[in-house]
């Protein structure tokens, strides 16, 4: 169960910013869930199974993790769904792919390499929604989310429903060892180390909030909460230049208001009947179309908010990765990437 939401008031005032960004390369790609650059050049992975590169606005397929054919919700297994994307410190790309695992990507040749391949269950456990990454500057260290040993990336809203608990896990490419680090965690999802490197915080969507892990220290092995009651579900979690970070909210618990996914917490009952009766894509109907970033300091306290309120400009945001003065707006659903100029807000 959730508590009431936080009044939408202060730093958290709803407003119009995220109008502000402009569209790139519309109907181009499909679900550009997670960005990353190597200098200007931006690398994302697509809803149709593809790494892609977009240098100088060109855009490239660089590789496919799975095969297709791809584009209906049958086809995502065997295609494959990048999610997390990050780049290693020998500019490689360490992808995330819902049904496949972990991968090294070689942004210059296209050639993958698996680290971990969600067919090895971990601890006994089965892989079945790799979701995000997050690695140590040495490149020694993947800290990676399994969203659920139940459900796959396909069928998230009945993750999103049952609220099933899953993981943390750590992949070490020197040993090729896999770790659980935590367990319990509700839709665990993005993850992001501190700029330290002497914690990893986790976004727990289903609960609204982030836990944080401590991989180093004093307080190694333990852990805490960073932020819980959140004004919405947070999905992936990146860094900021003010040494904060960004956290991208695909829906929102409004207050004063009425939320859908608060409503239903408790009322086990209702849902079955729900998923019974209706399909997945009527259900996501049913939630309110609204999109929120905000910046979080580096205690975890709101800095800003950004909002577009009917999911205007950009619908179902995903992340929010920062570069050179501009924000970058993943979605998982959305045909395009959105730039919002951080000096215009």
């Amino acid at each position: 169960s959730l508590k009431e939401p936080p009044l939408l008031t202060g730093v958290l005032e709803p407003n119009i910013k995220l109008r502000k960004a402009e569209r790139l390369w519309e109907n181009q790609l499909v679900g550009p869930e997670s960005i990353v650059n190597i200098g200007d050049v931006l690398f994302t992975g697509t809803a149709d199974g593809k790494i892609i590169k977009i240098e100088d606005g060109e855009i490239q397929t660089i590789a496919r993790i799975g095969h297709g054919p791809c584009g209906t919700r049958e086809d995502e297994p065997t295609c494959g769904r990048p999610l997390g994307i990050r780049v290693g410190p020998n500019n490689t790309l360490f992808v995330a792919d819902a049904y496949y695992g972990l991968y090294e990507v070689n942004p210059g040749t296209g050639e993958t390499k698996m680290l971990v391949s969600t067919k090895t269950p971990i601890e006994g456990q089965k892989l079945s929604f790799v979701n995000d990454l997050t690695v140590t500057q040495d490149g020694r260290k993947i800290y990676f989310t399994d969203s659920s040993s139940k459900w796959q990336r396909r069928d998230y809203l009945f993750l999103i429903m049952e609220g099933t608990d899953d993981g943390l896990l750590e992949y070490d490419t020197v040993t090729k060892e896999v770790k659980v680090l935590m367990v319990g965690l509700s839709f665990p999802n993005g993850v992001q180390l501190s700029p330290a490197e002497d914690f990893v915080l986790v976004q727990e969507t289903t609960m609204a909030r982030i836990r944080r892990y401590y991989v180093s220290g004093l307080m190694k092995g333990g852990a805490d909460m960073f932020v819980e009651n959140m004004p919405g579900l947070p999905d992936n979690i990146r860094l900021s230049s003010s040494g904060g970070y960004w956290v991208a909210m695909s829906a929102l618990r409004p207050n004063p208001g009425f939320s859908l996914l608060d409503f239903l917490s408790e009322k086990t009952w209702i849902k079955r009947m729900i998923f019974k009766l209706l399909s997945q894509e009527t259900v996501t109907k049913f939630v309110p179309k609204y999109s929120l970033v905000v910046e979080l300091s580096e205690t975890g306290s709101y800095k800003r908010s950004f909002h577009d309120p009917n999911g205007v400009m950009v619908a179902y945001v995903s992340e929010a990765h920062e570069h050179n003065g501009y924000l970058y707006l993943g979605s998982y659903r959305s045909p395009f990437i959105c730039r919002l100029n951080l000096q215009h807000v």
